[in-house]
């Protein structure tokens, strides 16, 4: 374990290292932070944070880099994540609020965390399997055609167009007024038993539409949706930092499997999580962190977000605004 002195110096490598970019040496630490020992004490205890693999030297230079280790500590260590400003919090809530649908907020969220980290944004859409039943609607589209649309309380709507054969307007309103009375709240896990009975719940007239319109939802429902992902801000990784590697960060980005990878599983949505470096799971990414958390509605998670830069980031910064994005989007959908 390293005492508090070795931690705040880590701790100032670390910043400085992040503000400038160059290597950290002990003078520079020792003009630049309040550090209370003389520039020999902060040679010493750099010797120390080296010999443990918490910083390092580049090449032949005089300074000092942190290691994945070493941010790894700063991140654990971190007695605060940096709060956004009221400009910052209201420019997101009204950004967010203007939001149409769901793909509208998914699309103005991965922009906003792009621009206001300048690192790359990854959004999750919120999962099919963990939504309820806001509203079923059946619309007559065409003679013997109907729509059926199913709308979650977390935005999705599914849509699929159900072959009837002749139904009267008074059916469709009875079997439409049945879907929502049997369906309103319900997890879309509980809908199959909920529904199991319908076609016995009508008259044998609009038995052959209510069976077809169940056979559609219940398809609509066990149909393996994909993850989908969206990510925005790829401009913001050409620095000198992916100068060897930015082509492999390029290329796992690609990969909607990495980004599911890469946000990770979900669970505690009170907690911001930080994976750096050597800890990603993908190859191409081992030169870069990701900061990500959950958001939902109410207690109810429902996806991830998050972004992706180097190693070399500003993480208390990052951590704030990835959670306070992830706070407003979970507002945004419990008010939709």
């Amino acid at each position: 374990m390293l005492d508090d002195r070795k931690l705040a110096v880590l701790r100032a490598i670390v910043e400085d290292y992040v503000s400038t970019n160059e290597p950290v040496g002990s003078k520079a630490l020792a003009d630049r932070h309040n550090l209370g020992v003389s520039p020999a004490t902060i040679r010493n205890d750099m010797a120390v944070l080296e010999e443990q693999g918490y910083i390092a030297q580049p090449h032949t230079s005089a300074g000092r880099v942190p290691t994945d280790k070493g941010y790894r500590l700063f991140v654990d260590r971190l007695s605060t994540i940096k709060p956004l400003s009221i400009a910052e919090r209201r420019a997101i809530e009204t950004f967010l609020s203007g939001a149409y649908d769901l793909d509208d907020v998914v699309g103005r969220t991965v922009r906003l965390l792009a621009q206001l980290t300048r690192q790359v944004a990854v959004v999750q859409y919120p999962s099919l399997t963990r939504s309820a039943v806001r509203h079923v609607e059946l619309v007559p589209v065409a003679e013997g055609r109907l729509l059926l649309v199913l709308i979650t309380n977390t935005g999705r709507v599914e849509q699929r167009v159900i072959e009837t054969g002749q139904i009267s307007e008074e059916s469709i309103g009875h079997l439409r007024a049945l879907l929502n009375t049997c369906l309103d709240g319900l997890g879309l896990g509980e809908v199959p038993a909920a529904v199991a009975d319908l076609p016995d719940r009508v008259g044998p007239d609009e038995r052959p539409v209510a069976a077809a319109v169940l056979s559609v939802l219940l398809e609509t429902l066990v149909e393996k949706h994909e993850e989908k992902i969206v990510f925005a801000g790829a401009a913001n990784l050409a620095a000198v930092d992916f100068s060897q590697s930015l082509r492999e960060v390029l290329v796992a980005l690609e990969e909607q499997v990495v980004l599911m990878r890469l946000l990770g599983e979900t669970g505690d949505s009170s907690t911001v999580t930080v994976r750096i470096g050597t800890e990603n799971p993908d190859l191409g990414l081992k030169s870069t962190s990701v900061v990500a958390a959950d958001y939902g509605v109410g207690d109810l998670t429902l996806a991830r977000l998050g972004v992706l830069g180097p190693t070399r980031m500003d993480y208390p910064s990052t951590m704030g605004a990835v959670r306070a994005v992830a706070r407003y989007v979970g507002q945004i959908l419990a008010g939709s």
